[in-house]
């Protein structure tokens, strides 16, 4: 009995000793300390079972053992509890001052990060400002991608205005603007391009495919050019010419200059002539200046060759020339003829057969909630589109200044915003360090990218003052439902361009919080006055330019909502259908009186 109980007591030490190893060794995890006391209160019932089948005074050591490491892992169980209950006691008293002080800390630091982004915007926007006003470039400032390099776009467009050599038209290939003239080495490429060239690749000003726009857009815009200009204008004695000024009578606008310049390129084309325009009163201001005053070209690149307007004007002062028919102007033609004329369907300098293309127009316009598939002006309305595209092919630098600076004013401040959060608020740093790594990719093809604008965007031509003469005119909240149905079929749109004359329009956008509104900043009409002495108030500069921003920048837009009644809007859609713009689709309040 006694060996037999001398053995359970060495048993029983041996396992209160592995445990108290054990428990001192997890007593410094709280969750571990709880497991540890439950597991050794087991074992010390099972050491008093023990010692009441052994002997009494066993029990006692053993249990002296176990209690004192219970007793120590119940301290440090204690200790551990009484931390935890004071520390849970601290934060019920000041858990909520320290997060107030935590949150004010973070809202302190978000709003000096804050400040300091719009500080970084607003020095960024400004730097713009100064390089757009003084027209330079830098390599610290980053790229403003809502601007175009005028001067170099301008020298690439020269460049594709102008017939190669011993070719029929231009560099025209499908090596799109400056990557034209990338140094090539492979000669059997350069070849083939040649090939291209003398074969009449379509011209580069038509954006989208043939489906996106007017039948024959392409074909026709070719054909155009090539009448335009001919090979040997000044001693080819088959050339002909119709010199015209743009109409000057009262209460003539802008549209219906361009229209009846329209009108004057189809009749030239019929008669196998070359139109040359002369005086531009709009041009007439200090913003056109040299030649370029009173000019045309001043805003696009001239409707023909350098060498035919030196020879169109050189033969004005030959009275035989007028006699023999070689030379004849806007005076020799009714306003029916010019207005209401026959359209071309060919070009005889080319003898090049467009037929009837006009009767096999997309029906992409809808009036009063149906698409237009027939009217009776139909094949008009397909020349004027031709007619305004050619004309407009090209800006001139001073136009596409004007863009910019108008792109800077709406959008300036959002491109900021981009190219701060790209960049970082150390931006300068950052393109400083970037500008010594320009590329080729930067130089040839990037730099063929159209300027950015916010998309999508709608641009609205709102119509009101004395136009009710001629159409029927809608308030603005008629333009604003038609936005709203776009909007249905496109919920990312919520940005429109607006142009207007009115000034209690720009009063109304006010009241459709969930349209972002764009429009120059100009005088506009308070009240019923005619256009011609709102335009006499802005001045003859002012009362140009802005139009055509507005013009060009409807253009570009993704969408447009208008009144086909005014020869404006009649124009701008023109101008979308030859740009790749048709499937987009035309939603207006009214219909041409024509029609």
């Amino acid at each position: 009995m006694e060996e037999g109980g001398g053995g359970g007591v060495k048993k029983e030490k041996s396992i209160e000793r592995v445990v108290s190893q054990k428990a001192l060794q997890m007593g410094s995890s709280f969750p571990c300390q709880i497991c540890v006391v439950g597991f050794l209160c087991g074992v010390c019932l099972t050491s008093l079972f023990l010692a009441a089948l052994t002997s009494f005074g066993s029990f006692g050591f053993g249990n002296g053992g176990s209690a004192t490491s219970f007793s120590a892992l119940a301290a440090s169980t204690a200790n551990s509890t009484s931390n935890f209950i004071a520390t849970a006691s601290t934060c019920t008293t000041n858990c909520k001052v320290q997060e107030k002080g935590a949150e004010r800390f973070a809202a302190d630091s978000q709003e000096s990060g804050t400040e300091r982004y719009n500080e970084r915007v607003s020095q960024l926007y400004s730097a713009w400002s100064s390089l757009l006003s003084e027209r330079k470039k830098s390599t610290v400032v980053p790229n403003a991608p809502h601007l175009e390099d005028c001067k170099s776009t301008a020298r690439v467009n020269r460049r594709l205005d102008h017939r190669a050599e011993n070719a029929s038209y231009p560099p025209w290939t499908t090596w799109k603007g400056r990557l034209d003239s990338y140094p090539n080495a492979d000669q059997s490429s350069r070849l083939r391009r040649d090939q291209s060239i003398s074969e009449g690749a379509y011209p580069p000003w038509i954006s989208g495919s043939d489906e996106e726009n007017y039948p024959l857009t392409r074909r026709v815009q070719r054909d155009i050019w090539a009448h335009q200009h001919p090979p040997n204008c000044r001693d080819d004695p088959e050339v002909k010419f119709l010199v015209a000024d743009f109409e000057r009578l009262p209460g003539f606008g802008i549209g219906a200059q361009f229209a009846g310049m329209c009108g004057l390129l189809a009749i030239a084309i019929t008669e196998k002539r070359v139109l040359v325009t002369n005086y531009y009163n709009r041009a007439d201001h200090d913003g056109c200046k040299g030649s370029f005053r009173g000019s045309w070209s001043c805003y696009f690149f001239p409707e023909t060759s350098q060498e035919c307007r030196d020879r169109a004007f050189e033969v004005m002062g030959d009275r035989e020339a007028w006699e023999r028919g070689i030379i004849t102007s806007k005076d020799n033609y009714t306003s029916k003829e010019i207005w209401a004329g026959r359209t071309p369907r060919h070009v005889s300098l080319t003898h090049r057969v467009w037929g009837e293309p006009w009767s096999y127009l997309q029906p992409t316009t809808e009036i009063n909630g149906s698409l237009v598939a027939f009217h009776r002006k139909m094949d008009r309305r397909w020349w004027r589109a031709q007619a305004i595209r050619y004309l407009m092919r090209f800006q001139t630098e001073y136009t596409c200044e004007l863009m910019n600076s108008a792109r800077h004013a709406a959008f300036g401040e959002e491109a900021a915003k981009m190219v701060v959060s790209s960049l970082g608020e150390d931006w300068d740093k950052e393109a400083e360090g970037n500008s010594r790594k320009m590329g080729e990719i930067e130089e040839y093809v990037w730099s063929n990218h159209k300027p950015w604008i916010p998309r999508p965007l709608l641009s609205m031509h709102v119509r009101m003052g004395d136009k009710a003469c001629e159409m029927k005119l809608v308030e603005f909240e008629g333009y604003v439902r038609l936005a709203d149905r776009i909007r249905q079929r496109f919920p990312h749109l919520d940005r429109v361009w607006l142009s207007t004359e009115m000034e209690d329009v720009i009063e109304k956008t006010k009241q459709y919080k969930k349209w972002k509104f764009y429009y120059t900043n100009v005088t506009r009409q308070v009240g019923n006055i005619t256009m011609a002495r709102y335009e006499a108030s802005l001045g003859r500069q002012t009362s140009t330019n802005y139009p055509l921003v507005n013009f060009l920048m409807a253009t570009e837009s993704d969408f447009f909502v208008g009144a086909l009644g005014s020869t404006w809007c009649f124009l701008i859609d023109g101008m979308r259908n030859t740009g790749g713009k048709v499937m987009a689709g035309y939603l207006s309040v009214n219909k041409d009186r024509f029609w």
